[in-house]
């Protein structure tokens, strides 16, 4: 037994490193495609697809458990076969002649049907392995409706395609799975994604996660607050609110714990905080790149626009760090070390970001934009003698950045399914017509549908996923009640961050619940309270000019000041506190001047401004005059606790 459990350990380290040489080489190719862009899209789409593919058949093997030594390399051996399948059909598929038009009136041979055969089964398979089972079920959904849409009532009906029609579109063209979401994934994303994983290897994480704590660790629930503000350096550069979540939150969270935090607050800090680093510029996640190809509109546009909704959403989060702070009596950390001394230490990985940020807004192209942004912070690194990097530190670098990839291809690959199925079928314009009749019209009732639909999908979708769904299926509702075209792609964008903080499947929640050891529902549920911003902000956005457009300058700054106003009044009813404890009256109050900040009438908005103000200032003057007895209450307790 001991000799077949060796055998076991043996083959599975062995496969590691094929696994991880693997990964360093696909680094290495992503970096030359982006630089001489040699390989047309029909050749670079599927090599990178079956190089993710393999990748995933080597490190996710299908039986995991080594204890039966006969299952374990039974199910090596189905990998194996799986790799050597989608090696042969992919080769396939790149040596396939689009020149001979022939194919598109006399059908694809058998063999290119077995080959789009094979990569869409063994994407699926992948797709479970990497994210889970129900995207699979929704694109298993989608291809069964694309087949049998000839037998459903009419209202819903499409032509029914076969088995070959949809395979042609789907493999034999860059339409379905080879289309925009995974070109978006084998480019601009994969290189940023290596940009973060040099920045982690390098140490600027600890920077960025050190200065933060020399920023806010001296005020009242100190650690709590640098988790927000490093979560918002990190997490738009991780590009997953998951990896942030982790990252961030093994140092934060237990910190947050010794200052007096409950587990499950802690871990729905770091989740809503790592959550919102995907909306946070320069890099916003992978989700900004779609939506830049799908609108048309430059990324430095779309990094703009969302600069002032981001700030917002991170000011909502830290009030409601501040708020729960002061209600347990919290104060700041005794010590941190001197922002000056950090900054000494650390002020060069600074550059790379100030680099990638003016590239984007130069509207240089992003993918030579990223590779520029890993060159600088090797230089960066390199540039100081106790941050420099040793040729292992550099591949394991490279190594990460593939495996961190992985995911994130799959997804989009899988996603590119359900995108050519709305698009072979024109279910998208069907399910705008429904979304409509459904609403009655209303922009109101539109949204919350959006939201739920949100909610549902991000139980088993990834964000970028989520978005890309969501995108095709409901901004066109959006743009018919009026909303502009940016505006209602990043509505859909912000709603679809909803999936990692709202029970009962928060994956950044439950991650965080993890490192807390508290219940990853209280926690789910602490982080969907601490996000109210993903829902307060794409309000404002439809509603208002917080989408700034250029030209409406007034507009924007009234929508600014009537965000802020919102985000005061439901966190105080919420809360129940501003200053100090509130009377109910004022709650109720505050919820009703936040209806009011809504109505799109200006003398109802500056009365619910007014209401607000008024409060917040005579709940200041109380704690002025009387002191805040709720602290008080709370630190004497701590201290005949302690």
């Amino acid at each position: 037994m001991n000799t077949k459990n060796n055998m076991c350990r043996l083959i599975s380290d062995k496969v590691l490193l094929i696994a991880a040489f693997a990964a360093i080489s696909l680094s290495v190719f992503q970096i030359w495609q982006g630089i001489t862009a040699d390989l047309s899209a029909p050749v670079f789409r599927p090599i990178h697809l079956s190089w993710i593919l393999i990748l995933v058949f080597f490190t996710l093997p299908l039986i995991k458990s080594q204890q039966s030594s006969f299952q374990y390399l039974f199910g090596r051996s189905l990998d194996l076969l799986c790799i050597i399948a989608i090696t042969w059909a992919s080769y396939h598929i790149i040596s396939f002649d689009y020149g001979d038009i022939s194919f598109l009136m006399d059908g694809l041979t058998t063999l290119d049907q077995l080959s789009g055969l094979i990569i869409v089964v063994l994407l699926l398979e992948a797709t479970r392995r990497t994210v889970g089972l129900i995207m699979v079920v929704i694109a298993a959904i989608f291809l069964l409706y694309a087949i049998f849409g000839d037998i459903l009532p009419s209202n819903v009906a499409s032509k029914g395609f076969s088995i070959e029609e949809i395979i042609r579109f789907h493999i034999y063209s860059t339409n379905g799975i080879y289309g925009a979401p995974l070109a978006i994934a084998a480019g601009v994303v994969f290189i940023f994604v290596l940009f973060g994983a040099f920045l982690q290897v390098s140490g600027a994480g600890n920077f960025f996660i050190d200065a933060s704590f020399s920023i806010a660790g001296k005020y009242r629930g100190g650690p709590a607050k640098a988790s927000v503000i490093a979560s918002a350096a990190l997490g738009s550069i991780s590009g997953s609110a998951i990896a942030n979540t982790v990252t961030t939150g093994a140092l934060t969270i237990p910190m947050m714990k010794k200052l007096g935090y409950k587990p499950e607050q802690a871990a729905g800090i770091e989740a809503a905080a790592s959550t919102g680093g995907q909306i946070m510029p320069p890099v916003m996640g992978a989700g900004a790149f779609v939506m830049a190809q799908f609108t048309g509109i430059p990324y430095s546009e779309i990094l703009l626009v969302s600069i002032a909704p981001a700030i917002l959403y991170f000011a909502c989060t830290l009030l409601y760090v501040h708020l729960m702070a002061c209600k347990l009596g919290l104060k700041g950390m005794e010590v941190t070390e001197k922002i000056s001394v950090v900054l000494k230490n650390g002020w060069h990985f600074l550059l790379p970001l100030v680099l990638i940020t003016s590239l984007l807004l130069m509207s240089y192209s992003p993918i030579l934009v990223g590779i520029a942004g890993c060159v600088a912070i090797l230089v960066a690194a390199m540039c100081r003698k106790h941050s420099r990097i040793s040729i292992p530190v550099f591949i394991q670098g490279l190594k990460e950045g593939a495996l961190l990839a992985l995911p994130i291809s799959v997804a989009c690959g899988t996603a590119g399914i359900v995108v050519g199925v709305v698009g072979q079928t024109g279910i998208g314009l069907q399910f705008t017509q429904f979304l409509m009749a459904l609403s009655g019209g209303y922009l109101w009732s539109v949204l919350g549908l959006i939201a739920i639909a949100a909610m549902i999908l991000g139980m088993g979708l990834p964000v970028t996923a989520a978005y890309i769904v969501l995108s095709i299926m409901a901004v066109p509702s959006l743009t018919e009640l009026g909303v502009g075209l940016l505006a209602a792609h990043m509505i859909v964008f912000w709603l679809s961050q909803t999936s990692n903080v709202t029970p009962p499947i928060a994956l950044a929640a439950f991650a965080a619940a993890g490192i807390a050891n508290c219940s990853p529902m209280k926690a789910a549920v602490q982080a969907f309270k601490l996000a109210q911003g993903f829902l307060i902000i794409p309000i404002m956005m439809a509603f208002s000019g917080l989408i700034w457009i250029e030209g409406e300058n007034t507009e924007f700054v009234i929508s600014i000041v009537l965000t802020i106003g919102l985000i005061v009044a439901v966190a105080g009813s919420i809360e129940g506190r501003l200053f100090a404890k509130l009377p109910l009256y004022n709650r109720v109050l505050l919820l009703l001047s936040a209806f009011a900040l809504l109505v799109p009438h200006h003398f109802i908005n500056i009365a619910g401004v007014i209401i607000i103000l008024i409060i917040a200032f005579l709940n200041y003057k109380y704690v002025k005059v009387n002191g805040d007895e709720q602290y008080q209450k709370s630190r004497d307790q701590q201290l005949e606790n302690s």
